[in-house]
């Protein structure tokens, strides 16, 4: 039997995943710990260096009695291994009797299924699995007894649906999100399950014919099943999580009031329908005055990243420069707000910042919208080694705003201290899970300001994480220093 074709997609990548560490958030009854299983026995089936014993941790009895059975039913299926099933009674370090199931293979090597104390894993070596992790008694304290049998090898796995915002499961997920911790992380919900196959799996197996109308009513039943709990239990969002995400005392611990907030206003209500060299000549003119000696004055030896957050007529367009410094914070020169300002000017200005900016090593932009001609302009101008034209979704909140608060938390994002700033970071709020700022609704009695600010500044983190290791670069065929054919134009 070719066991590997059984397994459906996300199962796959879960198990070719061979990062010491490796997490995953999930969805309930999706059939990863039935996947993890497969790859357990391969293990421990396997002799020599590449094989080695599994410690199965959960929080309950019952869940390891699948798993060992789950194990056991693999082993008959893979062709040539050979296994045999025990329970064992123990003593722990108090002195009480604990039961464990034992699976022992002809490589030498076992599953050995434990309960979640942090002490039985003394003295043992290999691959620890911490099944449904939100639920043990104690993680910090297992995962640091799993960890240290990192230093003769090994893995750590760590499997789990969320149990509250607040959950040590919920920080540690949060933790690798925002960079603290070089472990890898996985995200399956239902809906991913889904797209992978998983209910035309469920389908085979009890022998029912699939359709796309009976997906939906029984995704739609499962959910109704679950109720309220159903965005925790089936789509990875940690029950709690609503309110203000970034608290007042860390912003105000991180601003700077020496740095300068920057506005361009239009110098008449018709500077849009200017002659072009007129408004260039103009601009020019503006950035001499306002930005110049401020970019003159930066660090030469420093990287500089950008980020832009993008509006016109309603929102502000905000940009975002920031310097590296030695001690790696990121810290912005000034930060430059564009409020009602004609698409060719807010290039002409991005271009002069991006120009004067030392050893430039990255900007993103707001691709939506209108914001696309910007990002493609940019794109055109500096190369997509430099650039990264950003489609703002969920997923970009759920991945880049713990970067976000990671970097406040350590002190190594500085922002000016201004209120306009402050108000733009405290709109962030916490929306089934995820950091955001939230929809406009209503009239609007901010002044025309949605967040853009922290959004620019996101953007910022978003080009040093994706762009930071890119050397700058030149278009090949462009005419640098004279005249190259470029696929036959001179």
């Amino acid at each position: 039997m070719n066991a590997e074709t059984l397994l459906l997609p996300y199962q796959s990548r879960w198990v070719a995943d061979r990062s010491q560490v490796k997490v995953v958030e999930k969805s309930r009854r999706i059939g990863l710990t039935w996947g993890q299983a497969y790859d357990d026995v391969l293990t421990a089936a396997t002799r020599g260096r590449d094989g080695m014993d599994v410690l199965y941790i959960s929080f309950n009895q019952d869940m390891t009695r699948e798993y060992i059975d789950t194990c056991a039913d693999w082993a008959k299926k893979i062709e040539g291994v050979a296994a045999t099933v025990h329970e064992d009674i123990f003593q722990d370090s108090a002195d009480r009797e604990i039961k464990a199931f034992r699976i022992d293979f002809a490589s030498g090597h076992k599953i050995l299924a434990l309960s979640n104390r942090p002490s039985n894993l003394r003295g043992k070596q290999g691959r620890v699995v911490i099944d449904e992790a939100a639920f043990v008694d104690d993680l910090d304290e297992l995962l640091k007894a799993a960890l240290a049998l990192l230093m003769w090898g090994g893995q750590v796995v760590v499997i789990s649906t969320h149990n509250g915002v607040d959950n040590s499961f919920n920080i540690l997920v949060q933790e690798i999100r925002a960079g603290r911790l070089p472990y890898s992380l996985h995200r399956i919900t239902l809906d991913d399950a889904l797209s992978d196959g998983l209910y035309h799996r469920i389908c085979a197996v009890t022998k029912k014919p699939w359709s796309q109308e009976a997906e939906e009513a029984w995704r739609a039943d499962l959910i109704k099943t679950y109720g309220d709990g159903a965005d925790e239990e089936l789509f990875c969002i940690p029950r709690q999580s609503a309110g203000a995400y970034l608290p007042l005392p860390m912003l105000q611990a991180c601003m700077d009031r020496e740095i300068p907030v920057i506005t361009w206003l239009e110098p008449a209500a018709d500077f849009v329908d200017w002659p072009l060299p007129v408004a260039e000549t103009w601009t020019r003119g503006w950035i001499a005055e306002r930005l110049a000696d401020i970019l003159d004055a930066l660090p030469k030896d420093r990287a500089h990243y950008c980020g832009v957050d993008f509006g016109r007529s309603g929102d502000l367009s905000v940009f975002w420069p920031a310097t590296e410094e030695k001690d790696l914070r990121l810290t912005p020169p000034f930060v430059l707000e564009l409020r009602n300002c004609p698409h060719r000017t807010q290039q002409q200005i991005l271009f002069a910042v991006l120009d004067a900016l030392p050893r430039f090593s990255g900007v993103s932009l707001d691709a939506r919208g209108n914001g696309s001609a910007l990002a493609e302009a940019a794109r055109q101008q500096y190369g997509t080694g430099l650039v990264r034209e950003v489609m703002i979704a969920e997923g970009w909140y759920r991945e880049t705003m713990p970067l976000l608060k990671a970097g406040l938390e350590d002190k190594t994002l500085i922002l000016p201290g201004n209120a306009d700033i402050l108000s733009d970071f405290r709109s962030l709020q916490v929306v089934k899970g995820v950091a955001r700022v939230p929809d406009k609704r209503g009239k609007d009695t901010t002044g025309g300001r949605h967040g853009d600010s922290v959004i620019a500044c996101a953007m910022m983190l978003d080009a040093r994480k994706e762009l930071g290791s890119v050397e700058p670069w030149d278009y090949v065929g462009v005419p640098i220093e004279g005249g190259i054919d470029f696929l036959g134009w001179s």
